[in-house]
């Protein structure tokens, strides 16, 4: 007579078994292809832009259009861009007295406009002209904000939600 355990040892020992070969099997083709076994997977899910009720309304409260936010210098900097369409409604963004920050969804991070030292701020200032656009420069240092990520860009009054990083 069999001991009933007997079975389900053996079972587990089998299947444990094949368990450890694929393991062994996923670390040499790891080693055979190092690239492959680091590449980051892309993910599934698209960027959503900014739907046009909300572009519809910045143009009217903020007197802008064309808003985005790139990556820039390998990701150390984001780039925000935008269109002045009623330059007194966006005089606050040409302001050199409100302080600029970008905002990460994801990650929490505050990022803040740099500062050089013969340049000064990496931003555009000053009277703002209907149809230019205008630039303002966020250090990423690190990559916390990542593309895909959602931002808030935050000058003074001035606050725009969720936008996507390019």
């Amino acid at each position: 007579m069999k001991h009933p355990l007997s079975s389900a040892w053996r079972r587990a020992s089998l299947l444990s078994g094949v368990c450890l070969a694929a393991a062994m099997l996923e670390t040499a083709a790891a080693q055979q292809n190092p690239a492959a076994a680091t590449s980051p997977r892309a993910s599934p899910y698209m960027p959503v832009k900014v739907p046009q009720h909300a572009q519809q309304l910045y143009q009217m409260m903020h007197g802008v259009d064309n808003l985005s936010v790139r990556r820039t210098a390998s990701g150390n900097l984001l780039r925000f861009s935008y269109r002045v369409t009623d330059p007194a409604v966006a005089q606050l963004l040409g302001d050199k007295n409100s302080t600029p920050y970008l905002y990460g969804e994801r990650s929490h991070a505050l990022l803040e406009v740099p500062v050089m030292d013969t340049i000064g701020q990496l931003r555009q200032t000053g009277p703002q002209e209907v149809g230019q656009q205008y630039w303002v420069v966020f250090s990423n240092k690190g990559n916390l904000i990542r593309a895909g990520d959602r931002v808030n860009v935050l000058i003074g009054a001035f606050h725009i939600d969720g936008l996507v990083v390019e």
